[in-house]
């Protein structure tokens, strides 16, 4: 058994609908908790539409390598393509952390998988919707999300909008 912190994001098509499809697909992998929907700014160099993110948690009998498969299904599922590093997509999946049944955080530089993930610490995208899911989350190797989204700066947190208030 294992927990994961997994950061969805999709900004082609009906996003909220693929990070719906996808989280209910979830609840089969043993699906523990969900963050609402942000809406974001594309990140990366790339010109692209805005992003709606969000986190979830999972727990199950999968290993590190294991989610990554799951994560990479689920993109599949919804059609993304890889053209383009950073670029606009349908879904995208990212494993942010995976915890062991022994509460141990597993830790991998293995550029297939880096554990925790390698950015999550930088991206308000990630920690904004971590945070309100569970405000006592630590992100290993950088401390609680909470004092890593106060050292952000405070427009790329103003930035990460909850998407239900936008309509």
């Amino acid at each position: 058994m294992s927990r994961a912190v997994l950061s969805l994001g999709a900004n082609l098509g009906d996003r909220a609908r693929a990070l719906r499809t996808a989280i209910d697909a979830l609840k089969a992998d043993g699906l523990v908790a969900r963050s609402t929907l942000y809406e974001t700014p594309p990140w990366g160099p790339v010109e692209q539409p805005p992003y709606l993110n969000a986190v979830v948690v999972v727990r199950g009998e999968r290993d590190a390598a294991g989610w990554l498969a799951r994560a990479q299904e689920l993109e599949q599922a919804a059609g993304r393509t890889r053209e383009v590093r950073w670029g606009a997509r349908t879904l995208d999946v990212d494993v942010v952390t995976v915890t062991g049944d022994d509460g141990v955080p597993v830790l991998s530089d293995d550029p297939a998988l880096t554990l925790p993930h390698p950015r999550a610490h930088e991206r308000a995208f990630v920690l904004v919707p971590w945070l309100s899911l569970d405000p006592t989350a630590v992100l290993p190797g950088h401390g609680r999300v909470a004092d890593l989204v106060a050292a952000l700066a405070a427009d790329d947190v103003a930035a990460v909008v909850r998407w239900e208030h936008l309509r």
